[in-house]
Protein backbone atom coordinates (compact mmCIF):
# COMPACT_ATOMS: atom_id res chain seq x y z
CA UNK A 1 0.00 0.00 0.00
CA UNK A 2 1.40 3.46 -0.89
CA UNK A 3 2.23 5.86 1.95
CA UNK A 4 -0.37 8.35 3.12
CA UNK A 5 -0.67 11.66 1.31
CA UNK A 6 1.56 14.47 2.49
CA UNK A 7 -0.03 16.95 4.90
CA UNK A 8 1.09 19.84 2.67
CA UNK A 9 -1.83 20.39 0.32
CA UNK A 10 -2.77 23.34 -1.91
CA UNK A 11 -6.11 24.99 -1.34
CA UNK A 12 -8.73 24.44 -4.03
CA UNK A 13 -8.27 28.02 -5.21
CA UNK A 14 -4.49 27.60 -5.44
CA UNK A 15 -4.78 24.33 -7.36
CA UNK A 16 -7.32 25.82 -9.78
CA UNK A 17 -4.93 28.70 -10.51
CA UNK A 18 -2.08 26.42 -11.61
CA UNK A 19 -1.15 26.92 -15.26
CA UNK A 20 -0.18 23.47 -16.50
CA UNK A 21 0.21 22.51 -20.18
CA UNK A 22 -2.10 19.80 -21.45
CA UNK A 23 -0.68 16.29 -21.34
CA UNK A 24 -1.71 12.69 -21.80
CA UNK A 25 -0.91 9.82 -19.46
CA UNK A 26 -0.23 6.71 -21.59
CA UNK A 27 1.16 4.86 -18.55
CA UNK A 28 0.45 5.13 -14.86
CA UNK A 29 0.84 2.26 -12.41
CA UNK A 30 -0.04 4.25 -9.30
CA UNK A 31 2.03 5.71 -6.48
CA UNK A 32 4.05 3.17 -4.54
CA UNK A 33 6.74 5.31 -2.86
CA UNK A 34 6.73 8.67 -1.01
CA UNK A 35 9.18 10.07 -3.58
CA UNK A 36 9.39 10.10 -7.35
CA UNK A 37 12.07 10.61 -9.99
CA UNK A 38 10.96 12.76 -12.92
CA UNK A 39 12.87 12.27 -16.18
CA UNK A 40 12.23 14.84 -18.95
CA UNK A 41 12.98 13.47 -22.43
CA UNK A 42 12.60 14.24 -26.10
CA UNK A 43 14.10 11.95 -28.73
CA UNK A 44 16.79 10.58 -26.44
CA UNK A 45 17.01 7.28 -28.32
CA UNK A 46 19.28 4.70 -26.62
CA UNK A 47 20.38 7.23 -23.98
CA UNK A 48 17.12 6.96 -22.02
CA UNK A 49 17.29 3.16 -22.20
CA UNK A 50 20.83 3.18 -20.83
CA UNK A 51 19.81 5.49 -17.99
CA UNK A 52 16.85 3.30 -17.06
CA UNK A 53 19.01 0.18 -17.17
CA UNK A 54 21.43 1.82 -14.74
CA UNK A 55 18.50 2.69 -12.48
CA UNK A 56 17.36 -0.94 -12.55
CA UNK A 57 20.85 -2.06 -11.49
CA UNK A 58 20.72 0.45 -8.62
CA UNK A 59 17.17 -0.65 -7.69
CA UNK A 60 15.97 2.97 -7.70
CA UNK A 61 12.34 1.85 -7.99
CA UNK A 62 12.61 0.48 -4.44
CA UNK A 63 12.98 4.02 -3.07
CA UNK A 64 11.22 6.21 -5.67
CA UNK A 65 8.66 5.84 -8.45
CA UNK A 66 10.02 6.64 -11.90
CA UNK A 67 8.00 9.02 -14.09
CA UNK A 68 9.04 10.03 -17.59
CA UNK A 69 7.67 13.25 -19.07
CA UNK A 70 7.96 13.34 -22.85
CA UNK A 71 8.16 16.59 -24.78
CA UNK A 72 7.06 15.00 -28.06
CA UNK A 73 9.47 12.20 -28.97
CA UNK A 74 9.17 10.66 -32.42
CA UNK A 75 12.08 8.20 -32.31
CA UNK A 76 10.26 5.20 -30.87
CA UNK A 77 12.36 5.20 -27.70
CA UNK A 78 9.39 5.16 -25.30
CA UNK A 79 7.61 1.91 -26.10
CA UNK A 80 5.35 1.20 -23.14
CA UNK A 81 6.13 -2.46 -22.51
CA UNK A 82 9.87 -1.71 -22.63
CA UNK A 83 9.45 1.12 -20.12
CA UNK A 84 7.45 -1.09 -17.77
CA UNK A 85 10.10 -3.80 -18.00
CA UNK A 86 12.63 -1.20 -16.88
CA UNK A 87 10.64 -0.21 -13.81
CA UNK A 88 8.94 2.94 -15.08
CA UNK A 89 5.71 3.75 -13.21
CA UNK A 90 4.45 6.59 -15.37
CA UNK A 91 4.76 8.15 -18.80
CA UNK A 92 3.33 11.62 -19.36
CA UNK A 93 3.23 13.06 -22.85
CA UNK A 94 3.02 16.86 -23.05
CA UNK A 95 0.57 17.96 -25.75
CA UNK A 96 0.55 21.68 -24.95
CA UNK A 97 3.18 24.27 -25.96
CA UNK A 98 6.57 24.84 -24.42
CA UNK A 99 9.89 23.11 -23.86
CA UNK A 100 11.69 21.92 -20.72
CA UNK A 101 9.98 24.14 -18.14
CA UNK A 102 6.60 23.26 -19.62
CA UNK A 103 7.44 19.55 -19.37
CA UNK A 104 8.47 19.99 -15.76
CA UNK A 105 5.25 21.85 -14.93
CA UNK A 106 3.29 18.88 -16.29
CA UNK A 107 5.28 16.35 -14.28
CA UNK A 108 5.46 18.35 -11.06
CA UNK A 109 1.73 19.10 -11.07
CA UNK A 110 1.00 15.41 -11.69
CA UNK A 111 3.39 14.31 -8.93
CA UNK A 112 1.98 16.76 -6.40
CA UNK A 113 -1.56 15.69 -7.26
CA UNK A 114 -0.49 12.11 -6.54
CA UNK A 115 0.75 13.12 -3.08
CA UNK A 116 4.51 12.71 -3.45
CA UNK A 117 6.51 14.22 -0.59
CA UNK A 118 9.37 15.25 -2.89
CA UNK A 119 10.60 15.06 -6.46
CA UNK A 120 14.01 14.24 -7.90
CA UNK A 121 14.65 15.34 -11.49
CA UNK A 122 17.35 13.83 -13.69
CA UNK A 123 17.89 14.47 -17.41
CA UNK A 124 17.07 11.63 -19.77
CA UNK A 125 20.28 11.93 -21.81
CA UNK A 126 22.33 9.64 -19.52
CA UNK A 127 24.93 12.26 -18.59
CA UNK A 128 24.20 12.10 -14.85
CA UNK A 129 24.94 9.19 -12.54
CA UNK A 130 21.68 8.03 -10.92
CA UNK A 131 23.66 6.51 -8.05
CA UNK A 132 23.24 9.90 -6.32
CA UNK A 133 19.44 9.62 -6.20
CA UNK A 134 19.15 7.80 -2.83
CA UNK A 135 21.34 10.47 -1.25
CA UNK A 136 19.07 13.18 -2.64
CA UNK A 137 16.06 11.43 -1.14
CA UNK A 138 17.83 11.09 2.21
CA UNK A 139 18.41 14.86 2.17
CA UNK A 140 14.72 15.51 1.44
CA UNK A 141 13.77 13.13 4.23
CA UNK A 142 16.05 15.07 6.58
CA UNK A 143 14.26 18.33 5.82
CA UNK A 144 16.23 19.80 2.92
CA UNK A 145 13.99 21.58 0.41
CA UNK A 146 16.31 21.92 -2.58
CA UNK A 147 19.12 19.53 -3.48
CA UNK A 148 21.38 20.51 -6.37
CA UNK A 149 23.80 18.06 -7.95
CA UNK A 150 27.29 19.44 -8.47
CA UNK A 151 30.19 18.00 -10.39
CA UNK A 152 32.44 20.77 -9.03
CA UNK A 153 32.41 20.11 -5.27
CA UNK A 154 34.42 17.52 -3.36
CA UNK A 155 33.36 14.04 -4.46
CA UNK A 156 31.89 15.25 -7.76
CA UNK A 157 33.20 14.33 -11.19
CA UNK A 158 33.17 16.25 -14.46
CA UNK A 159 34.19 14.32 -17.56
CA UNK A 160 34.55 15.74 -21.08
CA UNK A 161 32.61 18.91 -20.22
CA UNK A 162 32.89 21.28 -23.21
CA UNK A 163 35.37 24.05 -22.37
CA UNK A 164 32.96 26.87 -23.19
CA UNK A 165 30.26 25.36 -20.98
CA UNK A 166 32.65 24.77 -18.10
CA UNK A 167 33.76 28.43 -18.27
CA UNK A 168 30.19 29.73 -18.48
CA UNK A 169 29.05 27.74 -15.44
CA UNK A 170 32.05 28.48 -13.24
CA UNK A 171 32.53 32.16 -14.07
CA UNK A 172 29.14 33.48 -15.18
CA UNK A 173 26.07 31.39 -14.34
CA UNK A 174 26.92 30.09 -10.86
CA UNK A 175 28.54 33.32 -9.59
CA UNK A 176 25.61 35.49 -10.68
CA UNK A 177 23.00 33.18 -9.16
CA UNK A 178 25.07 32.88 -5.99
CA UNK A 179 25.29 36.65 -5.65
CA UNK A 180 21.59 37.19 -6.35
CA UNK A 181 20.27 34.31 -4.23
CA UNK A 182 22.63 34.49 -1.27
CA UNK A 183 23.55 30.80 -1.57
CA UNK A 184 26.96 29.62 -2.76
CA UNK A 185 25.98 27.60 -5.85
CA UNK A 186 28.62 25.90 -8.03
CA UNK A 187 26.67 24.00 -10.72
CA UNK A 188 23.53 25.95 -11.54
CA UNK A 189 22.77 24.75 -15.09
CA UNK A 190 22.38 21.17 -13.88
CA UNK A 191 18.94 19.66 -14.23
CA UNK A 192 19.82 16.94 -11.71
CA UNK A 193 18.19 18.21 -8.52
CA UNK A 194 15.44 17.56 -5.97
CA UNK A 195 12.64 19.62 -4.45
CA UNK A 196 10.44 19.21 -1.40
CA UNK A 197 6.68 19.28 -1.70
CA UNK A 198 6.56 22.34 0.57
CA UNK A 199 8.83 24.33 -1.75
CA UNK A 200 6.83 23.58 -4.89
CA UNK A 201 3.50 24.31 -3.19
CA UNK A 202 4.54 27.64 -1.66
CA UNK A 203 2.48 30.48 -3.25
CA UNK A 204 5.56 32.69 -2.90
CA UNK A 205 7.32 30.30 -5.30
CA UNK A 206 4.37 29.56 -7.62
CA UNK A 207 6.13 27.39 -10.23
CA UNK A 208 2.95 26.68 -12.18
CA UNK A 209 2.87 29.77 -14.36
CA UNK A 210 3.00 30.23 -18.13
CA UNK A 211 6.15 32.34 -17.87
CA UNK A 212 8.06 29.09 -17.38
CA UNK A 213 8.30 27.67 -20.89
CA UNK A 214 11.95 26.93 -21.75
CA UNK A 215 14.78 26.95 -19.17
CA UNK A 216 13.38 29.63 -16.85
CA UNK A 217 12.22 27.34 -14.06
CA UNK A 218 15.69 25.97 -13.29
CA UNK A 219 17.33 29.38 -12.84
CA UNK A 220 14.30 30.80 -11.05
CA UNK A 221 14.15 28.08 -8.39
CA UNK A 222 17.90 28.36 -7.76
CA UNK A 223 17.35 32.06 -7.11
CA UNK A 224 14.03 31.97 -5.31
CA UNK A 225 14.43 29.09 -2.85
CA UNK A 226 17.40 30.54 -0.93
CA UNK A 227 15.88 34.02 -0.97
CA UNK A 228 12.80 32.64 0.78
CA UNK A 229 14.89 30.87 3.40
CA UNK A 230 14.41 27.30 2.23
CA UNK A 231 17.07 24.76 3.14
CA UNK A 232 19.34 24.25 0.12
CA UNK A 233 22.34 22.00 -0.33
CA UNK A 234 24.64 20.83 -3.09
CA UNK A 235 25.59 17.15 -3.19
CA UNK A 236 28.38 15.67 -5.31
CA UNK A 237 27.52 13.85 -8.50
CA UNK A 238 29.19 12.65 -11.67
CA UNK A 239 28.30 14.29 -15.00
CA UNK A 240 29.88 12.68 -18.03
CA UNK A 241 29.74 13.89 -21.61
CA UNK A 242 30.51 11.25 -24.24
CA UNK A 243 33.68 11.93 -26.19
CA UNK A 244 33.04 13.74 -29.47
CA UNK A 245 29.35 14.29 -28.71
CA UNK A 246 27.43 16.92 -26.74
CA UNK A 247 23.92 15.56 -26.04
CA UNK A 248 21.97 18.76 -25.43
CA UNK A 249 18.89 20.56 -26.71
CA UNK A 250 20.60 23.96 -26.42
CA UNK A 251 21.91 25.38 -29.71
CA UNK A 252 25.38 26.93 -29.63
CA UNK A 253 24.63 30.63 -30.17
CA UNK A 254 20.91 31.35 -30.00
CA UNK A 255 20.33 28.87 -27.19
CA UNK A 256 23.16 30.19 -25.06
CA UNK A 257 22.04 33.79 -25.55
CA UNK A 258 18.60 32.76 -24.40
CA UNK A 259 20.08 31.15 -21.28
CA UNK A 260 21.91 34.38 -20.45
CA UNK A 261 18.68 36.36 -20.79
CA UNK A 262 16.88 33.90 -18.54
CA UNK A 263 19.71 34.08 -15.98
CA UNK A 264 19.63 37.88 -15.82
CA UNK A 265 15.85 37.96 -15.51
CA UNK A 266 15.93 35.40 -12.70
CA UNK A 267 18.64 37.29 -10.82
CA UNK A 268 16.67 40.52 -11.11
CA UNK A 269 13.50 38.94 -9.73
CA UNK A 270 11.65 39.10 -13.05
CA UNK A 271 9.95 35.73 -12.49
CA UNK A 272 8.85 36.36 -8.91
CA UNK A 273 5.07 36.02 -8.42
Amino acid sequence: MPPALSSAEPTQAQRTAWQVPTFDTPLWSGRQQPWCVVIPVINEGPRITRLLQRMVTLNIAAVADIIIVDGGSSDGSLELSALQALGVSGLLRKTGPGKLSAQLRCAYAFALDQGYAGIVTIDGNDKDDPAAIPGFIDALRDGVDFVQASRFIAGGQAENTPTSRDFAIRFIHAPLLSLASGFDWTDTTQGFRAYSRALLLDPAVAPFRQVFMTYELLAYLSYRAPRLGYRCVELPSARRYPKGEVPTKISNVRGNLSLVQVLLKACLGHYNP
